[in-house]
């Protein structure tokens, strides 16, 4: 019997074994890829490179993509994440540490176990699901707010529980479904995601800056070296990656910081029309027709909206 649930384990764990092992081949395919750039455009500016970075990046995950498909095999976009930072963690042990000093290499290397903590906290934690205990779930489906009352405090309005498509899950407070944590982003994960994030651009920066040390004093070398063409090369193209993250994710950053200025969750601004409670009903006198307009019946003010904000640690 022991023998028959190991090998029941076994096997639920096997495509799960599977994927990461795909993740980590396209993680390898994809930095190794970038490398190519600052080979052979090396004399070209830095903002080219950058470009050349950003369509080789989409043409790989593109190409990578569809290699999935015809192949009819699945990757794991967490572990698709956690296998870049254990990459660049790794080069930067091996490579970048020698350029840097020892201060500045120990904070980096804080900032890097600090985000995997925090990526294997929010992979696993509850970000409010909600189970059928509560009335009117059934009707819940996809947005619709049908049969919820609003007047009432424990309401599954006033909880602003959403339907993720992708979870089959009704979740409180729902912003989004993250696939790089492979998680739906709640009430109760919504303060861990804003500070991993913060956590990301702060290691992201971190590195760039630790590799244009290293790049800059390896130019500074004898240039007939050719021997460590390749680590400058990886050093370099790990730098642009880098910076490509840093760009996307800075803006992804603001948008939330906007979203708790004003008490708002993604899915809420994206699908407003889809929730009662965000629309104003308006139609000027003579006019046969009317309008609907957004409003924000969750916004209380600036400060309010922040201290509701920080108040979701726990």
């Amino acid at each position: 019997m022991v023998l028959v649930n190991e090998q029941r384990k076994l096997s639920a764990s096997l495509p799960l074994i599977c994927r990461c092992i795909i993740s980590c081949i396209l993680v390898l395919l994809t930095q190794l890829t970038l490398s190519l750039v600052p080979r052979f455009f090396a004399a070209s500016p830095f903002i080219v490179q950058f470009a050349l970075s950003g369509l080789v990046l989409l043409l790989v995950q593109t190409l990578c993509g569809w290699c999935r498909r015809l192949l009819g095999v699945c990757a794991s976009a967490p572990a698709f994440v956690f296998f870049n930072i254990l990459f660049i963690w790794g080069f930067y042990i091996a490579v970048v540490r020698q350029a840097v000093s020892s201060l500045i290499g120990g904070l980096f290397n804080i900032e890097v176990a600090m985000i995997i903590i925090g990526l294997c906290s929010i992979m696993s934690k509850d970000p409010g699901l909600i189970t059928n205990e509560f009335p009117h779930l059934d009707k819940l489906v996809e947005g619709s707010e049908l049969g919820v009352d609003p007047d009432n405090e424990n309401s599954l309005l006033r909880k602003r529980v959403r339907y993720c498509k992708i979870c089959k899950a009704h979740v409180e407070g729902f912003d989004h479904h993250c696939p790089a944590f492979g998680n739906c982003i709640g009430q109760n994960n919504y303060f861990l995601f804003i500070v991993l994030l913060v956590g990301f651009l702060a290691t992201e920066a971190s590195y760039v800056a630790c590799s244009v040390q290293f790049v800059g004093k390896s130019q500074n070398f004898d240039k007939s070296q050719s021997e460590n063409d390749w680590v400058v090369n990886l050093a370099t193209s790990t730098m642009l990656f880098s910076i490509l993250q840093l760009l996307w994710q800075a803006v992804f950053f603001m948008w939330h910081i906007y979203c708790v200025c004003f008490n708002v969750r993604t899915d809420e601004w994206v699908n407003w029309k889809k929730y009662p409670e965000f629309q104003v009903i308006e139609s000027e006198p003579g006019e046969s027709f009317t309008r609907m307009r957004f409003t924000n019946p969750y916004d209380k003010g600036f400060l309010q909206n922040v201290k509701d904000f920080l108040s979701l640690r726990r």
